[in-house]
């Protein structure tokens, strides 16, 4: 199935960075930006998760939950969230079940070499649980404050 804008998006479940395991249908009558981002702690990652960070109180004003979800380990994600202060929740998807899901695992390429990872994309979900925006690319320094303003253009 291709994910597209008015789509329901998919239901998931998993841990966040202290193993407790997060419903996504449990945010419905809410916003949500899901943003699929390659690698804790590396600089564009770091740069976007801090972007997020630094806009949260706005977000969470607009009435907005934030949830990253990458590959790496619930471990990885605690040291990530407690090195950078993030506020938010951070989803492990080790078995790479959900990047698969929302299609966001795919084919890369760095200085070369190409490999398989998880690219940069975010989906903003409204409060029935559509999908009704989708990031691809993202900037990442700016990507928080354009979704804050998404939202508020779109409730």
């Amino acid at each position: 199935m291709a994910l597209t804008l008015g789509i329901q998006a998919p239901d998931f479940s998993l841990p966040d960075q202290n193993g407790v395991v997060h419903q996504f249908d449990a945010y419905r009558g809410q916003w949500v930006i899901l943003y699929f981002y390659p690698k804790d702690d590396t600089p564009g990652c770091t740069v976007e998760a801090c972007s997020f960070r630094d806009t949260f109180p706005a977000l969470q004003q607009a009435g907005v939950v934030v949830l990253g979800v990458s590959v790496d380990s619930i471990k990885k994600h605690e040291k990530f969230v407690t090195k950078y202060d993030l506020p938010f929740t951070l989803l492990s998807d080790e078995e790479k079940k959900v990047v698969q899901l929302y299609e966001v695992w795919g084919k890369k390429k760095f200085m070369g070499r190409e490999y398989m990872g998880t690219n940069r994309i975010s989906f903003l979900i409204d409060p029935t649980g559509k999908i009704v925006k989708i990031y691809d690319p993202v900037k990442t320094l700016g990507h928080a404050k354009e979704v804050l303003e998404d939202v508020q253009t779109l409730k």
